[in-house]
């Protein structure tokens, strides 16, 4: 057999497609051939009937696709510890938005993008969410480590290192549309960050684009019960509902403040919910109505939220704990099963963005964004189910191998494509700016 990076089989001892949900094929391989998987089948038969292809032998691991990460300001991992145990407001007033008016530059971004994919691929997952200021630099540091996102141009009405008001915030964003919409791996998008940093006019101009465009428009809502104390009393869902901007292509992010009315709201526009659990326990946002919402058919994705809020990007973290705190709320153990989380975390975040058809299971014909998990030590042991093992027992620590359209960018724990001594010496640097600036 001769090696070909782009044509190999993978043979798993577990292979867990998540569509349909809840499958486990025993003794099973993963066949992939420029990029895309070209069949699932035995072991044996994908022996004799490829035998050129060589052969990834992961026979103690669970193969299943890459994780999704919905929702993350990548560069903000820079900042990783820096203001823990605030309130959400005394947060970003008094800690994160000062020094990101002194520190966040193209390099800041870059950098800190760069340590966010490092530990997003060391830990299962293959495409995120983003929105940060200077989506060029976001941009880059995907393109160049091969990595599968959606880059968003936040736009806030006050000025950012950035650019000056709201309305050049929406044109560099637009700009930034232009430049990246053909891109294979890089999706642009537009997130207006808040109801209470966004204008009833910056709201209408996003609106109009979104429509004209087809542009994905992602947006943090209702994340506390402050944002819904409004001058008007309006709540800010209503708002948004008001000013068009409720369609598919609307991705609302925390919703930890919802009643049934406007559940149902959600549901019959087609609206997305990104649930950021761990980041909402810490920043004490409140509680996601999960199962209500999954109940009235509203796709529900899971992320990370930054990780200078969280404060990791480990997407199997993320999904047990959505698991967990869902039972918890509802005082129903059966509430957002193993197999449900784990739908949560792939393939509902692959159409949270839109992306379906080329990512968020194994099945013929998608993108191979694939990740493997070592199920031999010892917290694994014995595997009666391995999707209840890596939803409640794995984490990132666990996963082994990374493939992202089909290229391998993680073997046997270690990064295939980062530099990571020098990618350590920057986040060093960066980390001694931080300090000075905070004495």
């Amino acid at each position: 057999m001769h090696a070909n990076k782009n044509s190999f089989i993978i043979d798993a001892k577990w292979l867990i497609p998540v569509v349909p949900e809840g499958t486990v094929l025993e003794d099973s391989s993963l066949v992939i051939s420029n990029n895309l998987i070209i069949d699932i089948c035995p072991h044996q038969q994908a022996h004799d009937n490829y035998p050129h292809l060589a052969i990834e032998d992961l026979t103690q691991h669970a193969v299943m696709p890459g994780l999704i990460n919905t929702h993350g300001h990548a560069a903000m991992t820079l900042l990783r510890g820096y203001a823990d145990d605030k309130a959400l407001m005394e947060w970003l007033e008094n800690y994160i938005w000062p020094i990101e008016s002194t520190l966040v530059s193209y390099d800041f971004v870059y950098d800190g993008t760069l340590l966010a994919i490092a530990e997003m691929i060391s830990s299962g997952t293959t495409c995120t969410a983003d929105s940060y200021f200077f989506p060029d630099a976001v941009a880059a540091a995907f393109h160049d480590q091969k990595f599968r996102a959606q880059v968003a141009c936040p736009v806030v009405q006050f000025p950012t290192n950035w650019a000056n008001d709201e309305e050049e915030h929406i044109s560099k964003a637009m700009l930034f549309y232009e430049r990246y919409k053909q891109h294979p791996h890089i999706y642009p998008a537009i997130a207006p960050h808040a109801p209470y940093s966004v204008s009833d006019r910056g709201f209408e101009e996003i609106a109009k684009h979104s429509k004209a465009h087809n542009i994905p428009v992602h947006l943090h809502l209702h994340e506390t019960v402050g944002e819904l104390q409004t001058e008007t009393g309006q709540r800010p869902l209503q708002r948004i509902y008001d000013h068009g901007l409720f369609n598919s292509l609307l991705q609302t992010v925390h919703m930890t403040q919802l009643n049934d009315a406007e559940i149902q709201l959600l549901a019959a526009n087609q609206v997305h919910v990104a649930h950021c659990p761990d980041s909402n326990l810490k920043l004490a946002s409140g509680f996601c109505p999960v199962d209500k919402l999954r109940h009235k058919g509203v796709n529900v994705a899971v992320g990370t939220d930054g990780a200078a809020s969280n404060n990791n990007l480990d997407m199997l973290a993320e999904i047990r704990s959505a698991t967990l705190l869902s039972k918890g709320v509802t005082l129903d153990p059966t509430s957002i099963s193993a197999a449900q989380a784990l739908s949560m975390g792939t393939i509902n975040g692959a159409k949270l963005l839109g992306i379906e058809d080329q990512v968020g299971s194994l099945e013929i014909g998608k993108q191979a964004d694939v990740i493997a998990i070592d199920m031999s030590s010892f917290e694994l042991q014995p595997v009666h189910n391995p999707i209840s093992q890596i939803v409640y027992s794995a984490n990132g620590n666990h996963v082994s191998d990374v493939w992202i359209n089909g290229q391998q960018l993680l073997k046997h724990r270690k990064l295939t494509q980062l530099d990571t001594t020098a990618l350590t010496d920057k986040v060093n640097m960066w980390r001694q700016s931080i300090r000075q600036i905070s004495t």
